[in-house]
C-alpha cells in the first residue's frame, strides 16, 4: 500500500474544505426555488437534506456529502466520510436505505489498494447503518475526495427540520467538538496518535441512536454539526426558527485533549475554523466569560459531528445541554 500520507494531498481536512458559509449562502439564496408541491424540504433554510413526498405515508430523504482526507489511514477516511454523509439523513429524522459512492482519486499515484481500503471503510459503515451501497461514480483527481450520495425514507408527518425551534427549547449536543483542531494539529506535528484515535472514534460514531433519542425527547428542531462549526449550524437553526440563541461555552463538550491543543494557539487552528470565526462575528455577541479557547472550539470546523437538538426544557435527552433558544433577532447568538 502507498506510504504517501493522504492528508498531505489535501488543501483542507474533511468538512474543513467546505466553501465558506458567508460566501455560499448568498449564492444559494439567489437560486430559483423548487416549484413542486411534493418538495417538503428544499434549500430555503440551509437544512441538512431534501425531503420529497411520494405518498401520504412515505417521503424520501436525499443528501450528498464528500470531502478531502482528514486522516491518513485510508480505511478510517472511508469510515469517517460515510458516517458524515449518513448523518444528514438522521438529522432529518429519516432512515438511510441506499448510497452511491463519490470518488475523486489519483489512482496512479496512490494505487488501487488504497482506494479499495477507502471504499471498504465506507461500505462497512453503510452496512452497519442497515443500508446498502448500490453504485457510484469516480473521476481522476490529484486531490483525493470521497463521500456518498444517500437516499433515506421518512414518514411525511415525522420529518425533523432545523426550522421548528421554540422559545425556551434547550439545546442538546450529542458529540464533542474538536476534530478540525486535531486534524490540523496532526498535520503540524502537535497532535499525537492517541488524540487522533479519539477523534476518529467520535467521527465514526453513527448519529442513528442520537436521532432516535431526539425524537423520543420531542425535538422541535434538529441539525448536525459539521464544517460550519457549532455556531454556524446553530445560526442556521435559529434563523430558520425565527429565534435567537444563547450558548454556555463552558458546557460545550470537547474531544479529550482538544482544549490543551487549542491553548497552543495558531498552530492548532484549522483554516476552516478561522473562516467560521470571521463569519460568526456577524451574528455573535461574545461575553467576557467566554474563554479564548472556547471561542475557537465553538467555531471548530467539525467533521462528522453530533446532532444539535432543540428540545422542550422538561425533556430528557442524552447529550450535553449547551444553551437554549430565545426570543430575539433571528439567527443571533450570545456566547458566555
Amino acid at each position: 500500500m502507498a506510504t504517501i500520507a493522504l492528508t498531505s494531498l489535501s488543501h483542507g481536512a474533511g468538512c474543513g474544505c467546505k466553501l465558506p458559509a458567508a460566501a455560499l449562502h448568498p449564492i444559494v439564496a439567489a437560486l430559483p426555488r423548487p416549484q413542486r408541491d411534493d418538495v417538503l424540504v428544499g434549500y430555503d433554510t440551509a437544512d441538512d437534506a431534501a425531503v420529497i413526498k411520494l405518498r401520504d405515508d412515505l417521503a424520501i430523504v436525499q443528501t450528498v456529502d464528500f470531502f478531502t482526507p482528514i486522516v491518513d489511514d485510508p480505511y478510517d477516511f472511508g469510515r469517517i466520510a460515510a458516517t458524515n454523509a449518513l448523518s444528514d439523513v438522521y438529522a432529518m429524522g429519516g432512515e438511510p436505505i441506499s448510497a452511491l459512492n463519490l470518488i475523486a482519486f489519483p489512482l496512479e499515484k496512490l494505487g488501487a489498494e488504497v482506494l479499495g481500503e477507502i471504499l471498504r471503510g465506507g461500505n462497512d459503515v453503510v452496512v452497519d447503518a442497515g443500508a446498502a451501497i448500490v453504485g457510484g461514480h469516480s473521476i481522476d483527481d490529484a486531490e483525493p475526495k470521497y463521500g456518498l450520495a444517500v437516499t433515506g425514507v421518512v414518514h411525511p408527518d415525522e420529518v425533523l427540520t432545523n426550522a421548528g425551534g421554540q422559545p425556551g427549547d434547550v439545546l442538546v449536543l450529542t458529540k464533542p467538538l474538536g476534530a478540525g483542531a486535531v486534524s490540523t494539529g496532526a498535520k503540524r506535528g502537535i497532535a499525537g496518535a492517541e488524540l487522533v484515535e479519539a477523534a476518529v472514534e467520535v467521527m465514526t460514531t453513527l448519529n442513528r441512536d442520537a436521532a432516535v433519542a431526539a425524537r423520543a425527547a420531542g425535538a422541535h428542531a434538529l441539525t448536525d454539526v459539521t464544517g460550519f462549526g457549532l455556531l454556524g449550524h446553530l445560526h442556521e437553526m435559529a434563523l430558520a426558527s425565527g429565534l435567537g440563541a444563547e450558548i454556555d461555552s463552558s458546557a460545550v463538550p470537547a474531544i479529550e485533549g482538544v482544549p490543551r491543543l487549542l491553548a497552543l494557539g495558531e498552530r492548532a487552528i484549522a483554516g476552516g475554523t478561522k473562516r467560521n470565526r470571521i463569519y460568526a462575528e456577524s451574528f455573535t455577541t461574545w461575553l467576557p466569560s467566554a474563554a479564548s479557547t472556547r471561542r475557537w472550539l465553538v467555531c471548530d470546523a467539525m467533521t462528522s459531528g453530533g446532532l444539535l437538538a432543540a428540545v422542550p426544557a422538561d425533556s430528557a435527552m442524552p447529550g450535553a445541554v449547551i444553551g437554549r433558544l430565545v426570543a430575539g433577532e433571528p439567527g443571533s447568538i450570545t456566547v458566555s
